[in-house]
Order: C-alpha cells, then structure tokens, then sequence
C-alpha cells in the first residue's frame, strides 16, 4: 500500500495479502479510506466480500474507487424491524407494487435526478451496470436493485442499489420521491425489503453509516468496525 494525498492506495494484491488486510487494515483505527484506479468486476466483488463498502471519489481531477472500511456500522436484524404506524397505514393501502431487479438501470438513472450529489458516475456506474450478469467462481454475490412503484401509474417511486453476499444483505445508496403525495414511501421501501429479507432467510441486513435517524428508527443498532468484523468474518469464513 501506498499513501496518497490522505488516503492510502489499494491493490487487488493488497486485499489478498491477511497480513495487510487484517493488521494494516482491519486494525488501523486510525484510516477508514481507501482508493483505487481498479474498476474490475472481481477487486470490487473482494472488496464487498471483505467488508468494505464502495463509492467513488475524484480527487486532484482523477477518478478513483472509494473503497471504505468503515468505523461504525448500522445492522439490522430481522427481529428488530419496526414498522411504524404510518407505514403499516400505507401497506394497509395497497396502491404500490415492490419488485427487485426488474428496474434496475431506472433506479440508477433515478439517483443522477434525485443527488445533487451522486457518486454512481463515470466507471462507477458501468461498473454496477456490469456486474448483473457477472458470476466469479469463489463468491456468491449478486447486485441487486430493488424498486418501488406506484401500482396505478407503474411510475419508480423509491427505490435502491446494494448487493448480497451468501446470505447477507448490504444498502449501497437510495433514493425516494419528494412530491407531498408519496410521504414516507421511502421508509415503506425499506420496511418491504426488510420483510423481503427475512422471507428469503437472509442473515442480516448491512445498513452502512450509522449517523442517519431512519436506520434506528427502522430497528439497526451499531457496530463498532471489530464488532462488526467478527460478525462479517465469522459468516462468510473468511
């Protein structure tokens, strides 16, 4: 590894070395970013694999992969999901239609429309776009989007990108509707693909940053990065 400006630059063969991975990485509490010019299907896979989570960042006018091995985490499992009563209201209603991965390129498009800030861009984006359909023999990963629509009109509503791991679920980015009409589908959103998880026998669900209200208000609690990697390597044998 390589320090760079602030951040220290990560190869595929870094990752691949335990030595690195564990005492340059997992125990450096001190640095939580990593950067990298490799786009390939298979570092990315590891890396999810591993327990970072990926965005994307332009520094000094470059494009990198930002890869981050978080301090906190948010999980959630599926005992602790609460549904509100505003939420259960809106199933009760029954006027939106859930779905995963048939609208996947429109919720990538969706995000570009609804952040101002938007890291799903340039090579970041064809590489989600790519990974679909892409298999690796040694890790059972799958992209996954997952939509909501409004079922009289078929219009996305919210909807997200993550990914499984086996048989853990990770949130990468969202996004939900802001006309007055459609308050609170996102949260609807997340309760649906919670229940989602649950039916399919995930484990756990990966929430990312624990520093927004609506993660604990839909049940996660936080994970110290140790906490959390004895929980992550302890699942997935790594």
């Amino acid at each position: 590894m390589n320090k760079e400006s602030l951040v220290y630059y990560l190869t595929f063969e870094d990752i691949q070395n335990r030595d690195i991975l564990f005492n340059s990485i997992y125990m450096n509490e001190k640095t939580n970013y990593y950067i990298s010019e490799d786009f390939s299907q298979d570092f990315y896979i590891y890396l999810a694999y591993y327990g970072f989570i990926c965005t994307s960042a332009t520094l000094q006018d470059k494009f990198y992969l930002l890869a981050e091995m978080q301090f906190e985490y948010a999980v959630l499992d599926f005992k602790d999901l609460h549904i509100s009563k505003k939420i259960a209201k809106l199933m009760k209603k029954d006027e939106f239609s859930f779905s995963v991965n048939t609208k996947f390129e429109e919720v990538i498009n969706k995000l570009e429309n609804y952040h101002k800030t938007n890291w799903v861009e340039d090579k970041y984006k064809n590489l989600l776009i790519s990974l679909q359909n892409y298999e690796t023999s040694n890790i059972d990963f799958k992209i996954i989007s997952v939509e909501l629509s409004d079922k009289n009109t078929n219009e996305l509503i919210a909807g997200e990108i993550g990914y499984k791991i086996e048989t853990t679920y990770t949130s990468l980015t969202g996004f939900s509707s802001k006309e007055k009409k459609y308050n609170n589908w996102g949260k609807l959103q997340l309760v649906l693909l919670g229940l989602y998880l649950e039916k399919e026998n995930y484990s756990f669900w990966n929430l990312g940053h624990p520093y927004m209200q609506y993660k604990f208000d839909l049940g996660a609690k936080t994970y110290s990065r140790l906490e959390f990697l004895e929980r992550w390597l302890t699942q997935h044998q790594v």
